[in-house]
């Protein structure tokens, strides 16, 4: 076992991760974060006071990680490119998107009785939804704010399918995918 000094928050967030990503979020108890962290339920304790903060900053962590990639696009690209490239960070086209999806959608269906993880949900789509508006109202296309709405939608819909039920392939979201920014970015 660590010791606390040795345990950062980063590696609990970790354990968090991995748990979440095959037992679902109910499953990352304190007990089973320090087990799966090679630490006491001390080192745990030591970091965050309750499963709640830990929720949370795990939560961040994982946003601002699938964010920072989003982020990572040729600016100079076509712009049915570019939101493929940052939408495309969404979906479980690979073992690590398929692990964050299936952790992304554990969060979210605690959100749904979190206060504070909803507000970490609402701020993260907020700005998505805000960024791609910007990229759509750039283009000069009409309803901007609608075409961001459905692109994110289309996202989440799909992500979630994919890790709950299986039906779509990686080629077949790609392809879904592809499709749906290039109908939202014709003009009509």
């Amino acid at each position: 076992m660590r010791k606390y000094g040795s345990t950062s928050r980063e590696q609990l967030t970790d354990a968090v991760f991995t748990i979440a990503g095959t037992k679902g979020l109910d499953a990352a108890s304190i007990r089973e974060v320090a087990a799966a962290a090679e630490v006491s339920i001390g080192a745990v304790q030591h970091h965050f006071t309750s499963k709640d903060e830990l929720y949370a900053f795990a939560f961040e962590q994982l946003t601002a990680r699938v964010r920072a990639r989003m982020g990572d696009i040729d600016p100079d690209a076509p712009l049915a490119d570019r939101l493929t490239t940052a939408l495309s960070q969404l979906l479980p086209l690979d073992a690590e998107r398929e692990h964050e999806a299936r952790v992304m959608v554990s969060f979210a269906a605690r959100a749904a009785t979190s206060d504070t993880l909803a507000e970490i949900q609402r701020r993260t789509l907020s700005g998505i939804r805000r960024e791609l508006e910007e990229q759509l109202a750039a283009a000069d296309l009409p309803n901007p704010s609608t075409r961001a709405a459905l692109l994110l939608a289309a996202v989440d819909g799909l992500a979630l399918d994919a890790v709950s039920a299986g039906i779509y392939s990686p080629d077949d979201l790609t392809a879904a995918l592809s499709l749906q920014v290039r109908s939202l970015v014709t003009r009509n």
